[in-house]
């Protein structure tokens, strides 16, 4: 005889392949369900264990463990897929889960809703609407975590992650007193692109990062382009954008954006970096992604 209790998961496997072409990994990013499953002796000794503790411990301690036990593996369940997601802004710590828990009170609850506009934003218009993107193909990849946030399946490639890094590694050299690459001051991992002269000052005027894990990017934009995005399907707002009484660690206009699994995708994602650069910096900027050899 067997008894399976299920809470709802995700399962994804992921590969990860380093950046350092010479020396590759394997990382698997997933989350996975709590399951308790009784077999027949094990299923006698609960039963036992629960006759005997209504006959001979106090009612109030008997009902505190019976609730208690599944809440704390339930936790444990959840801390190590809290794990799982890799590193990110998030010491991988308890003390750092608690801070998590903390943030789940106040998640944004429709995560595909644009913020709104604020009086006198500057710049005071986004600028995709002027090429308006076209709708990604394919349904949306599941996304799971807060800091960090990853996506569980549809990974970009290594090779999508290096021509961006280039793409962004050249902007730099074209223009170095507008723009500096280094390690992300919001991520505290993984590679990112600075502005050294922000109008709209995000992690020392952090405009993207990539995350090393699944090659996804996470960004600020202007409120219309975050609103052309979440229409077209290329990402979706991070759930603690949020703006309440309880500050927020991030700006409402922070924006996941999908990895580029191909080509297409790619350049998709350099015109949304060029519009988070616009919301930056308030300068148009073009990328331009290498030739390859």
């Amino acid at each position: 005889m067997s008894l399976t209790v299920t809470t709802e998961g995700l399962k994804k496997p992921m590969a990860y392949e380093d950046t350092n072409q010479s020396a590759q990994a394997n990382m698997v990013i997933r989350q996975d369900p709590f399951n308790i499953t009784l077999d027949a002796p094990a299923l006698l000794a609960v039963s036992v264990l629960l006759v005997v503790g209504m006959n001979c411990v106090d009612r109030l301690v008997l009902e505190a463990l019976i609730i208690g036990v599944p809440i704390v593996l339930l936790i444990h369940n959840d801390y190590l897929n809290f794990l799982k997601l890799g590193p990110g802004g998030t010491p991988p710590t308890p003390s750092g889960y608690a801070r998590l828990t903390w943030y789940r009170l106040f998640t944004l609850r429709d995560p595909f809703s644009p913020p709104p506009r604020t009086p006198n934003q500057i710049p005071s218009q986004g600028i995709l609407h002027e090429r308006p993107l076209p709708y990604r193909p394919g349904p949306r990849p599941s996304v799971a975590g807060l800091a960090p946030q990853r996506q569980l399946n549809q990974h970009g490639s290594l090779r999508a992650y290096n021509r961006l890094r280039a793409a962004l590694e050249g902007l730099t050299g074209r223009l170095p007193n507008k723009f500096v690459t280094a390690t992300s001051c919001l991520e505290k991992h993984g590679f990112a692109l600075f502005a050294r002269h922000p109008v709209n000052v995000c992690g020392n005027g952090e405009i993207v990062h990539i995350h090393n894990s699944d090659r996804s990017t996470h960004m600020n934009l202007h409120p219309d382009d975050i609103k052309e995005i979440l229409e077209k399907g290329w990402g979706e707002r991070h759930p603690m954008a949020w703006k309440g009484w309880v500050r927020a660690p991030v700006p409402v206009t922070f924006t996941m954006i999908y990895a580029p699994r191909d080509e297409s995708d790619l350049r998709i994602a350099c015109r949304i970096i060029e519009a988070a650069i616009w919301y930056t910096t308030a300068e148009k900027v073009d990328i331009i992604l290498p030739t390859e050899p």
